[in-house]
């Protein structure tokens, strides 16, 4: 009905990247014999090359994985403030801002998280799996829309640091379409790690994996880091690269309509994913039509609410003690839920109904007439023949921090999505980890199979995902008609990247939704926004669906941005 792409099937393994020769890397180590781990690791990594403007090999990445035997496992993939900065340093040297540059460095922990995987679950070396990535940061790729797009929208940025400037503006100018775009400096980082692991050849996998590792964090890589680091006035040290290793933990886990829907902690806003999906639940959606005025009203109150409790209590849970329980809970569901007027959009953001550990102050109405979009993150996901599943959110943009001259990458500059105010729920200290957007998904259907899903859009991530969900779930689509399908989006509650933008009632709306619709939620009291008929603004879904009743995978990608699924 929406699709512009066929849904692939196999019967064996599928992969769905965010770009398709970061599909192409995972499905040739699936092909191979390796596992969803092992491919989801090459696609990932990958991904940092062939989307330099959005995604960075220094970066984040969120994993989120389950076994062909059931286990599951979260693998944070995202790094901590350095130890030495003060908590206080934005509020009292930067005016509440937390400005561009290298005070926003946070560790970087995207290489952490691919070998992290690689240890535990995977059966290839980093070598294997990052061949790929090394080889199209070498010879260099096609540049893409997307690409000359982001380029020339921050092009101030970039020219403002030399060493993004020599990547993303050579001799002076900005790449042109269907150019190659080549990065030398991080080829040789990235051979750096593949030549330290083959020293450690004879002595195992695991010891190869550890050796490449430690070229990161505690090598070479990790010396250049820090005296950048140092040079420009930043705090990441070499103790603070040198101690750094993901947190392992449980996924978040809750029934719906007989499925199970995994997310990681609340260190990112995967948790609100689940409560706006229960909110929904409860509230009737099962009933609606898709996409009737009573539907995308009642979803976008739902997404208000979690958003509140998102903004009100979650944080790094080793900082501080995130009720996710209580959030999740029957009786706080009915509460929230009974504040929701199925005539009339609430305003801005509902209130706390939990106590919180430090309650933000209430968020004001951004003076700037439209969001300030942070366009970075891509996603990637597989299931291979085995059953194993595997779902990564890597992330983390180019333009608004230095590159270390030599090394082509970026230190994961994800502070940006602390706040300024240590005692704001997820603000600035010592050792914490950001309250991070991306947020790998995963549900295991009342059928026995395996879905992991996931976008890049910032806060608008869990809006996409939930769409797709219901499109497939409820509405019987298609894996591509789901993805495809017209969808929206609420500003409605205070923004997770500096500056925190707040627009009250703000919903954006694909054109494709009727007009009549958009009129109705607009006579509800929403502040409607007409985007295209298809804009990256909606995110950019990615899913792998297995049937055990067929024994097919179905794959789907967004042509939203470059995103491309294999099936076999």
């Amino acid at each position: 009905m929406y699709a512009t792409r066929p849904t692939l099937y196999g019967t064996r393994h599928a992969v769905s990247a965010g770009h398709y020769l970061a599909a192409s890397a995972g499905f040739a180590v699936l092909e191979a014999g390796g596992n969803a781990i092992d491919a989801g690791c090459a696609a990932g990594i990958a991904l940092g090359v062939l989307l330099p403007d959005l995604v960075n090999v220094a970066g984040v990445a969120p994993i989120l994985i389950r076994k062909a035997d059931g286990t599951v496992e979260t693998i944070a993939g995202l790094g901590t403030w350095p130890k030495s900065i003060p908590a206080d340093l934005f509020m009292r040297e930067h005016g509440g801002k937390i400005p561009n540059g290298v005070l926003r460095t946070v560790v970087p922990a995207a290489p952490d998280a691919w070998i992290t995987a690689l240890e535990r679950h995977g059966t290839m070396g980093f070598g294997d799996v990052a061949q790929y990535a090394l080889r199209h940061a070498r010879d260099g790729y096609a540049v893409y829309p997307l690409l000359a797009d982001n380029i020339r929208d921050h092009e101030a940025e970039y020219a403002s640091y030399p060493g993004n400037a020599a990547i993303f503006l050579p001799g002076g100018r900005r790449p042109q379409l269907g150019e190659k775009f080549v990065q030398s400096d991080l080829a040789r980082t990235l051979q750096y790690m593949v030549d330290e692991e083959k020293k450690a050849a004879g002595k195992g996998r695991l010891a190869g994996l550890a050796a490449a590792h430690a070229a990161f964090y505690r090598g070479d890589i990790a010396r250049e880091i820090a005296a950048f680091m140092q040079r420009e006035g930043g705090y990441l040290s070499m103790e603070d690269l040198a101690s750094y290793r993901s947190r392992i933990e449980p996924a978040v886990r809750r029934m719906w309509r007989g499925h199970e829907v995994l997310t990681c902690g609340p260190w990112c806003q995967g948790p609100a994913l689940l409560e706006a999906l229960l909110l929904m639940e409860k509230g009737g959606i099962g009933t609606m039509g898709h996409n009737s005025a009573d539907y995308i009203h009642l979803f976008t109150e739902s997404i208000k609410a979690a958003m509140a409790d998102r903004e009100y209590h979650f944080g790094d849970p080793a900082f501080l003690d995130v009720p996710l329980d209580r959030l999740l809970a029957e009786d706080h569901l009915s509460a929230r839920l009974a504040e929701i007027d199925p005539k009339r959009a609430l305003p801005g953001m509902p209130g706390k109904i939990l106590g919180s550990n430090h309650p933000p102050a209430s968020p004001e109405a951004s003076p700037r007439s439209a969001p300030m979009v942070e366009a970075d993150t891509s996603y990637c996901c597989v299931v291979d023949r085995w059953g194993n599943a595997f779902s990564a959110t890597p992330s983390d943009g180019s333009w608004n921090s230095p590159v270390v001259p030599g090394l082509g990458i970026i230190p994961s500059n994800r502070g940006s999505q602390s706040r300024p105010d240590p005692t704001h729920p997820c603000g600035v200290a010592p050792g914490k980890r950001p309250r991070l957007t991306p947020n790998p998904a995963m549900i295991v259907t009342a059928e026995g199979g395996v879905m992991p899903f996931g976008t890049p859009g910032g806060d608008v991530q869990i809006q996409a995902m939930l769409q797709v969900v219901l499109n497939i779930f409820q509405h019987g689509m298609e894996v591509q008609d789901a993805i495809e399908a017209p969808r929206f989006a609420s500003y409605s509650f205070p923004s997770s990247f500096a500056p925190f933008d707040f627009f009250p009632g703000r919903l954006a709306v694909e054109s494709r939704v009727p007009q009549a619709v958009r009129d109705d939620l607009a006579g509800r009291g929403h502040d409607i926004k007409d985007w295209p008929e298809k804009t990256w603004l909606a995110g950019t879904v990615e899913v792998v669906k297995t049937d055990p009743a067929t024994g097919l995978l179905a794959a789907g990608a967004d042509p939203r941005r470059p995103a491309y699924a294999i099936a076999a």
